[in-house]
């Protein structure tokens, strides 16, 4: 992230929004999807694992099709 000091945007005295580079925004939204990424897996990890055969996944393949 840059060094670029935030804008904040008050109304009515009170703070409401802040400007940021698009640079350091962009850097966010990625640290925030590799975040949820994360909790994502941490929570597919909790769950047991299903395995099927391989007739099963054919099977339903064919009606699906």
């Amino acid at each position: 992230m840059s060094l670029t000091p935030l804008q904040v945007v008050y109304r009515d005295g009170r703070p409401v929004a802040v400007i940021v580079p698009i640079d350091d925004y962009c850097e966010m939204l990625e640290k925030l999807e590799d975040a949820e990424d994360l909790a994502m897996l941490e929570r597919m990890r909790q769950e047991p694992l299903h395995f099927r055969s391989l007739e099963e996944f054919l099977e339903e393949t064919r009606r699906s099709a």
